[in-house]
Parts: C-alpha cells; structure tokens; sequence
C-alpha cells in the first residue's frame, strides 16, 4: 500500500503585494509547516490541486498572476475567520 503524498505550502502575504512562498515541503517537512502554522494560529486551507501548482514555486517566489483569485479567495476566508478586515 503507497502512503500518500502530503504537501504543504506557507504564503507570506502583506497586504501590498502579491504573497510569496515561504515554505513548501512533502512528507515530513509538510507535517512540520502544518504544526508550526497550527501552533501560530495561522488558518489552514486544504486544497491538493493548488499546492501541488504552488509547490512548484521557488521560496521567496512572488504566486503568479493567474492564481490572484483563488489566493485572494483564501486570504478573505482566513481573515473572515479570524474577524480581520482588509486595510
């Protein structure tokens, strides 16, 4: 039986420009961004499809213009739930 693949991604998002990957990782390390972003509070958003398109930026690396949407989409449902609003 193959152990499924876990992939996790962490955006770095200012309010100014586009957000940015600031860690990505498999297995192990997936793990690791998913219980330092859980024990920060961040909000965490499944979504295979897309971390598997994200995952393939570099760190640092800016998310392209035609994910803006579906980024902007996830960045409103986390601050909605977390009672933020936009600036």
């Amino acid at each position: 039986m193959d152990k499924k693949i876990q992939q996790a991604v962490a955006l770095f998002y200012d309010g100014d420009n586009a957000p940015t990957i600031t860690a990505s990782g498999e297995n192990d390390l997936a793990e690791q961004i998913i219980a330092i972003a859980r024990e920060s509070g961040v909000p965490l958003y499944e979504n295979p499809e897309l971390v598997k398109v994200l995952g393939t930026l570099e760190l640092g690396e800016s998310i392209p213009e035609e994910l803006y949407l579906a980024i902007a989409e996830i960045i409103a449902f986390a601050w909605y739930i977390q009672g933020k609003h936009p600036h």
